[in-house]
């Protein structure tokens, strides 16, 4: 692109001018020389979701519309409600939020199995064993090998994406919000009440301009004031402007840079004085609400960009391996004679667990049940189980009575 960009101005005026049916609700500038600018507009009959118009910023020429959901486009929306629901609504929610609730049990307790068994093997080199399988082994054993090995060198990652997945569930996530709000390590919100506000009389000043009452035409009018005053307020790189939500607030300016090293500062502008009132940065973010939002950015692949993503890309294959090793595994293993009456696998002894040392049981009890609280749908489900096994163990013992 060559010559200079129009006032952002006129780029919303453009948007709103070829899609008369929505207000603004945010204008993302180029970070590129060759992007366009993003004007998201709300309009009413598409809900939650947004109209994001994008316009030529040289030109001001409209280039298109999407549909956007947070700033995604129609097939990141897709996808995204795919991994999180299966698009099934509730009940894939449900599924989904439990399924990455037992990853934690499924992750831990197959590295436990796998590096147990490893330190009974013999020969040289157990250790190294443990982290490449068996190029010898035939059979059952080969497939396990694969299995395990997949899970050790992809286990921290596993556990990683459903630790920061829970964080914003629906259940766990709610659990999670009470306790950062417990610890005091929440994200701190940016204040965009206008000053004086709240005590002028009449309920706001209305000689302010950029107030609720002024007209999207108003609005854009000083949308380059305020750009400028964030960026001399030292907010750089991609940015977010929204307009204010009614006559007692300002605008407000918030970095989105997500790729590491992540910028993420926010300031409330006053546009007719052009100064800012408030701010909120990134550097006194509380630690916990800091590792939340980096875990996130990460889980969608975004805080060290492509490396990033080509790691999660290794991890989904590698997850897909090893559910198909482990299908293999149990088709190689499975009962294949007539007088076996475990066709899904032998059952543990019951009773096993009295034979656990008294100390485990103090200690593990009560850990149980506090993940239960923090992680409720593996609480719920770990509960139907232990009442559907003790069932089948009433009726085991009046199926055979003693004597």
């Amino acid at each position: 692109m060559t010559g200079s960009p129009l006032p952002l101005a006129d780029q919303v005026r453009a948007a709103t001018a070829a899609h008369p049916e929505g207000t603004v609700a945010t204008v993302i500038p180029p970070a590129d020389a060759d992007a366009t600018t993003k004007v998201v507009l709300s309009v009413p009959e598409l809900g939650e979701k947004q109209r994001t118009v994008y316009v030529d910023p040289y030109t001001g020429q409209v280039r298109g519309a999407l549909t956007t959901s947070f700033g995604s486009t129609p097939l990141t929306t897709w996808l995204d409600e795919l991994h999180r629901s299966l698009h099934l609504g509730t009940a894939g929610r449900l599924y989904s939020e439990t399924a990455a609730s037992w990853l934690w049990v499924m992750v831990g307790g197959g590295l436990l199995m796998w590096l147990g068994r490893r330190r009974h093997c013999r020969g040289r080199g157990p250790s190294r064993r443990a982290f490449w399988p068996d190029r010898s082994a035939k059979g059952v054993r080969r497939t396990r090998g694969r299995h395990a090995v997949a899970g050790v060198w992809l286990g921290a990652v596993l556990l990683f994406l459903s630790a920061t997945g829970l964080t914003w569930s629906d259940h766990a996530g709610a659990r999670f919000d009470a306790v950062q709000a417990k610890l005091r390590s929440t994200a701190p919100e940016l204040n965009t009440a206008r000053p004086g506000a709240a005590t002028a009389p009449g309920g706001g000043h209305a000689h302010h301009g950029g107030g609720g009452g002024s007209g999207t035409a108003d609005r854009a009018a000083e949308v380059d004031r305020v750009l400028a005053t964030a960026r001399q307020a030292g907010l750089t790189g991609p940015i977010e402007v929204s307009p204010p939500k009614d006559a007692k607030s300002v605008w407000s300016v918030a970095q989105v840079d997500d790729q590491w090293p992540v910028h993420r500062d926010k300031v409330a502008v006053d546009a007719s004085p052009a100064q800012v009132t408030a701010r909120v940065n990134w550097a006194d973010t509380p630690w916990l609400a800091k590792l939340s939002t980096l875990g996130i950015q990460f889980h969608m692949g975004r805080l060290f960009g492509l490396p990033n993503q080509l790691l999660l890309a290794a991890t989904a294959l590698g997850l897909l391996g090893i559910i198909f090793w482990g299908y293999r595994m149990w088709w190689q293993r499975r009962p294949t004679r007539a007088d076996r009456r475990s066709p899904v696998g032998r059952p543990p002894a019951r009773g096993t667990w009295r034979r656990l040392p008294p100390t485990f049981l103090f200690l593990g009890i009560p850990a149980v049940l506090l993940v239960g609280w923090a992680v409720p749908l593996a609480g719920i489900t770990l509960l139907a189980f232990v009442v559907i096994d003790a069932a089948v163990a009433l009726g085991a013992r009046r199926d055979y009575p003693a004597g």
